[in-house]
């Protein structure tokens, strides 16, 4: 859905951009949340 690497979604989950819960050793995010995201961080360009 977003497009990018795993790794990056890390560095939004650490830095608090994008909210997740803790499950085991994995992340999980729910549908809304990253819905939010796209929408606080969309640029429209000229």
């Amino acid at each position: 859905m977003l497009r990018v690497s795993n790794m990056t979604v890390y560095r939004l989950i650490n830095a608090g951009a994008l909210p997740a819960v803790r499950v085991g050793k994995s992340y999980r995010l729910t549908e809304q949340d990253v819905d939010s995201y796209l929408q606080r961080s969309y640029t429209e360009t000229a």
